[in-house]
C-alpha cells in the first residue's frame, strides 16, 4: 500500500493530500530515510512524521485497505 494512503486510513494523518504534502515536505521517514509519498509500506516498517516540534514514530503492525475507526489502533504501534 501507498504510504500517504496507509497515512490515511490508519488516521495517522486525517487527509491523503495533507499526508502527500508532508511526504514532499520532507517531514515523513520509513525506515530512517526520508520517504515519498508513493512509497510502498508493509508489515514492520517503522514511520516517523514530524509535527513542527514534535515527532511521532510507529511500527506497522498490518496493512489493510479499509478500516472502521475502532480497528485503527491495530494497524500500528506507538514507539
Amino acid at each position: 500500500m501507498r504510504l500517504d494512503k496507509y497515512l490515511k486510513v490508519s488516521r495517522l494523518i486525517k487527509r491523503r493530500t495533507v499526508a502527500n504534502e508532508a511526504c514532499d515536505a520532507g517531514r515523513v521517514f520509513l525506515n530512517g530515510k526520508a520517504a515519498r509519498a508513493s512509497a510502498e509500506v508493509k508489515p514492520g516498517d517503522t514511520i516517523e512524521i514530524q509535527f513542527g516540534s514534535k515527532s511521532v514514530k510507529v511500527e506497522v503492525l498490518e496493512v489493510k485497505e479499509t478500516v472502521r475507526k475502532e480497528e485503527t489502533e491495530s494497524m500500528f504501534r506507538y514507539l
